[in-house]
């Protein structure tokens, strides 16, 4: 089963997908939102190559796992490309995962301004990694 994961923000959208097993998340790309919202050719492209089996989708909650202030917009571009590519929709806790995104990349020596084309895949591989683990166990 092969997950292919959105990181959804306002200006960019950070995509992973696991291996064929189900097992590992890798990050693959960031993309402007447009070219995701829109299911641009480069989106497309990038879907054909991969063939997800399903989508996962970052829920933006607050500490507390609240529904967080953009969770609404998220859940509904989320719904929005899932139902165009015609594949079951899941959702993923995302809380933390842009911070410790960045702190890997960090601890890697990036700057600030190094970081910003990375941060939003990588991220979207962490939450990724934690929705495949808790599906192993199923």
């Amino acid at each position: 089963m092969v997950a292919l994961a959105l990181d959804i923000g306002e200006r960019r959208v950070g995509i992973a997908v696991s291996d064929a097993t189900g097992v590992v998340a890798m990050p693959v790309k960031v993309l402007p939102a447009h070219e995701v919202e829109g299911l641009s050719k480069s989106f497309r492209y990038l879907v054909e190559d991969y063939e997800p089996d399903v989508l996962v989708c970052g829920r933006p909650v607050s500490l507390s796992g609240e529904a967080g202030p953009q969770a609404a917009r998220v859940e509904a571009v989320a719904r929005r490309v899932a139902a165009s590519l015609d594949l079951p929709l899941e959702f993923a806790d995302e809380r933390l995962s842009s911070a410790e995104a960045k702190r890997i990349l960090r601890e890697q020596g990036l700057s600030e301004r190094e970081m910003r084309g990375k941060v939003d895949s990588i991220a979207a591989s962490l939450f990724l990694q934690a929705w495949l683990d808790a599906h192993s166990t199923q």
